[in-house]
């Protein structure tokens, strides 16, 4: 019985005494930090900016403009006849079905340019990364949005964006 709890307790200190080398933990990076703060994420995001604000502009100028003719046919319901009020306001709804379509084209658009930079520097990020990895002998890289509680010093995102603000300038949208 003795015996018994000497092989056991010896199992156990040994068990806690494996030395794990640095490439056995795995490391992390914050991708979405990247994706903000690389020199691509931000022209990329700078660019999307411009579309949407450039767009949005448009439309509030539209959306004006239907404002104004819409009390414009208020004005002239008593001077205009009823078929004639009743055709203008039916003009006047299409063309506001119209802006409603055209700033929801434009939120889809400027969303679906914004997942395909978001795809094209994954694309260019992953061959850095695997890269990194074989070059410091890291065996797992994970997302930091993943992690509850990490130690700083496996947080490998700064090295990685050095890496990539150096081999990918921007990302092409169009």
């Amino acid at each position: 019985m003795k015996i018994l709890k000497i092989i056991a307790f010896t199992l156990v200190i040994s068990l806690f005494n494996q030395s794990y080398s640095l490439s056995d933990i795995p490391h992390f990076l914050d991708f979405k930090f990247i994706l903000n703060q690389s020199d691509a994420g931000k022209k990329a995001q700078d660019q999307l900016k411009k579309k949407l604000n450039d767009g949005l502009a448009k439309l509030k100028k539209d959306e004006v403009s239907l404002r104004d003719k819409e009390k414009e046919i208020i004005k002239q319901k008593k001077v205009i006849s009823a078929d004639e009020y009743k055709k203008k306001v039916t003009d006047l709804r299409g063309k506001v079905n119209k802006l409603q379509n055209d700033r929801k084209a434009l939120f889809d658009n400027v969303a679906k340019m914004r997942s395909k930079a978001k795809n094209e520097l994954l694309k260019n990020l992953n061959p850095i990364i695997t890269d990194y990895m074989n070059e410091k002998k890291i065996r797992m890289v994970v997302d930091k949005k993943s992690l509850l509680l990490a130690d700083e010093s496996l947080d490998i995102t700064k090295d990685i964006m050095k890496i990539l603000n150096k081999k990918l300038k921007s990302i092409k949208l169009n």
